[in-house]
């Protein structure tokens, strides 16, 4: 079964990104350990954005189901893209969420955090 309104609100912050002058360069990049659901650069960053998208947010916000465990995935994921694709690890990194509500498959909104979690290069892990 297809999930129109996770593909309407992937699509919709893809749009926010090329508007804002990002060059997106992929799009539900998959690794062994997860997807990262778009891969983005402007001058400085690649950015990897993990899109949650919700119908009902009364039970939880759509950016809280992004947890510790799913950010190391999406690390995990970002750094074996970085060692498949070397060009890019000339920018910074950085992971961002976009927490996108949707009716039908109509977006309602998008609330759009930039740097939502980081990576601690010196110590191997995040926080």
């Amino acid at each position: 079964m297809v999930n129109t309104s996770g593909m309407a609100g992937e699509q919709a912050v893809t749009d926010l990104l090329t508007e804002a002058g990002y060059t997106i360069v992929a799009r539900n990049y998959h690794s062994r350990w997860g997807e990262i659901d778009i891969i983005a650069c402007d001058e400085k960053y690649i950015v990897f954005v993990e899109v949650k998208t919700r119908r009902n947010v009364r039970k939880a916000e759509p950016e809280e189901a992004v947890t510790r465990t799913k950010q190391q995935k999406l690390i995990q994921t970002a750094l074996a893209y970085l060692q498949k694709y070397p060009q890019w690890q000339q920018y910074q990194p950085r992971f961002d969420v976009a927490a996108v509500t949707v009716c039908g498959a109509d977006v309602q909104s998008i609330r759009y955090l930039t740097g939502a979690f980081l990576l601690d290069w010196e110590q191997g892990g995040f926080f």
